[in-house]
C-alpha cells in the first residue's frame, strides 16, 4: 500500500501544498518530531536517492566554512581554488555551486565527493529533524521534489487527523 502512496507523487504533492501548509501551521511540533526518525527510516526502506537524485540536479546547498575545508581537503585543492572552480556567492551571502547539476553528481546519481558532502547534503532531506516543522517555508519546497518529503508528510497528515 504505501508503494501506491509513491505513485505519481509529484502530481498529488502539488495538489497537497495546502493540506501540507495548513497541517504544519496546526501541528504539534513535539508530537510530530517523535514520529520523524520511524517515518524517516519508513521513507526510505522505499525509496532510494540514486533513482532521482532531484536536489542535486536542481537545487544547491549551502557550503559553508567547514565544508570547503573539508573538501577542499578531500579534492587536494587549495580552498581559494576550490571556491573558484565551483562556487558563487547567492543573494543572501551563502556559498553554492555554479552550475545545476551539482558538479560532482556522476552519471550513476552517485556523488563523487560523497564523503566529504556539505553538511546541507547529508542532512537532506531533514525528514528526521524538527527543521520540518520549524522551516515549513523549506518542508513545503522540499516536498514537490524529494519523493521523501512527500510521503512523510503524508504519513504526517494521516497520522494526525
Amino acid at each position: 500500500m504505501d508503494y501506491k502512496l509513491l505513485e505519481n507523487w509529484q502530481r498529488k504533492s502539488q495538489e497537497s501544498q495546502k493540506k501540507y501548509k495548513n497541517f504544519l501551521k496546526k501541528a504539534d511540533a513535539r508530537k510530530v518530531i517523535r514520529e520523524l526518525p520511524t517515518l524517516h527510516n519508513e521513507a526510505f526502506s522505499k525509496i532510494d536517492c540514486l533513482d532521482c537524485a532531484a536536489c542535486c540536479k536542481n537545487y544547491s546547498p549551502r557550503f559553508k566554512t567547514p565544508d570547503i575545508k573539508r573538501i577542499s581537503k578531500h579534492l587536494r585543492m587549495k580552498e581559494s581554488q576550490f571556491i573558484d572552480s565551483y562556487l558563487n556567492l547567492d543573494t543572501d551571502g551563502d556559498y553554492v555551486v555554479k552550475s545545476s547539476p551539482c558538479p560532482f553528481l556522476g552519471s550513476d546519481n552517485a556523488c563523487s565527493i560523497y564523503d566529504a558532502r556539505p553538511s546541507d547534503c547529508a542532512r537532506f532531506p531533514y525528514t528526521d529533524e524538527d527543521v520540518i516543522v520549524h522551516r515549513q517555508a523549506i518542508t513545503l519546497k522540499n516536498s514537490t521534489f524529494c519523493p521523501a518529503v512527500y510521503y512523510v508528510l503524508e504519513k504526517l497528515t494521516e497520522k494526525f487527523k
